[in-house]
Formats: structure tokens, sequence, C-alpha cells
């Protein structure tokens, strides 16, 4: 597939996803939807980690609100265009890195969230800007924030719309971590291709557990456990690490 709003590229394992309008800050207008929808299904696919960035000085500003204008069906582009990316991000059978190079704000905000691992550069920053012209936050943002960062956090980030920098949400646990600008590319490129080299298999097993966690008792999550520590323990990757780790050598993983 060609691709007019975004880039895509795959390699060595790594797949990258760039929204690419960096005239209006990676605004997500319906093409751009259908064209990262296209990439992260392919990505899952083919290639062993996504990540997910923006070009320019912004990862992205959220709707584009030039894209229907008044015209917009709220309820209807939510439910057929960002359900299904948002679904496709969270679902993907590969470990998902958000990069966020600058300001994600509204929507773009909660798609970086969607991400299994958001790293942000120091410059960048989160904003829940929907009340700011009368809106409540949508692309999932009202499960994402109670979850990661608590419920009065959460809703004071989406009454007052403020700016939460990249260190503050690393500090609340809305991200993984935020880096130095100068070094944010290598960063995040060295945590993918770490991703890329190690055991797929049971990275989709961690995503699948965590995720379980919340909804499960004790008991539901210790068979859980059980069972999917039952499949790794049958695959290649648990076979080359232990015998990597008896041989004191760096593992050679297949992700299967």
């Amino acid at each position: 597939m060609s691709y007019d709003t975004i880039t895509y590229q795959a390699e060595a394992g790594v797949a990258v996803l760039t929204l690419n309008r960096p005239d209006v800050m990676n605004a997500l207008s319906s093409q751009m939807r259908t064209e990262m929808l296209a990439a992260v299904r392919a990505a899952g696919a083919e290639a062993r980690v996504l990540v997910i960035t923006g070009a320019g000085r912004a990862f992205c500003s959220g709707q584009d609100l030039a894209d229907a204008g008044a015209a917009l069906d709220m309820e209807a582009t939510l439910r057929d265009e960002y359900e299904p990316l948002l679904r496709a991000i969270y679902d993907c059978p590969v470990p998902v890195i958000a990069a966020v190079n600058g300001a994600a704000a509204g929507a773009g905000a909660n798609l970086a969230l969607a991400a299994d691992v958001v790293i942000a550069a120091e410059q960048a920053s989160f904003i829940q800007a929907f009340t700011r012209i009368g809106l409540i936050p949508d692309a999932g943002g009202t499960y994402w924030l109670p979850r990661q960062i608590g419920f009065a956090r959460a809703m004071g980030a989406c009454l007052f719309a403020e700016k939460v920098t990249a260190r503050q949400a690393a500090d609340w646990g809305m991200i993984w971590e935020a880096v130095a600008d100068d070094g944010f590319a290598a960063h995040w490129q060295a945590r993918a291709a770490q991703l890329a080299n190690g055991p797929t298999a049971a990275y989709r097993g961690v995503k699948q557990a965590l995720r379980a966690s919340a909804a499960n008792d004790l008991d539901a999550q210790l068979a859980l456990e059980a069972r999917l520590q039952g499949e790794c323990g049958t695959s290649h990757d648990f076979r080359e690490g232990v015998a990597a780790f008896m041989a004191k050598r760096a593992p050679q993983f297949q992700g299967r």
C-alpha cells in the first residue's frame, strides 16, 4: 500500500510508522487514520516491534478539525475510524512503542497512550485539550488515564486541559520514560532493536496477562499465568534462553 499522510518502513524486525503531516502538527484526518490502520496491521504481520512517531515538531495535535468541519459526525467517526485503529494498536501481536517527539494533544495524546510503551522526548507534552472546545476526552482517554495515573490526576488533566510535561508524565506513571531531546531518536531506536531481538511470543503473553489482571481475581490470574507460562515453556525461545544462560552467552531469540 502507498501512503500519503504517513511513512512506513520495516527493517530488521522494526516497523516505524511516522505521522507525516508536519504542516498541521500531524493532525489526524480520515485518510491518515485509514493509512495508519493498514500500517499497524502490516507491522503485526511482518515485524517484531512497531514504533509510532511523528514528523516535525509535534507527535500529533489530535483530530483535524478542518477535515470535515462542522459536518463532522463525531460519534460515527469515533466508532468507525478511531475504534478500529485504537484496537489494532492495543491488540497488535508485537510490542508497540509510541516515540513521542513533541506535543501530543487531544486524540493524539490518547493515541500514544494506546501503545504498550511510551517514550517521550523531554520537549514533548501531553494535553487533554478537549474541554477547551467543549468536548470530553475520547480516543480511549477516559479508559487509559484513570488506570495509568489514578482518578484524581485523570480528572484534573481532563477538566483543566493543562499541559503535562514529559517529565511529569513519567513521574506520574502515564508513560515509561522521558529522555533528553538530543539523544531521543537514538534511544527509542535502541529500545526498539532490543524488543525486535527479544522473545516475541513471551512479550505477547506479558501483554495478555497484564491487561487481564484488572478484571481477574487472584485465582483467575494465577490460572492465566499458568496457561501462558505453559505455552512459553514449550517454545524455542525458552529453550534458547536457558541454553544461553547456561553457556553465559547472549540468546538468539527467533520470536516464536
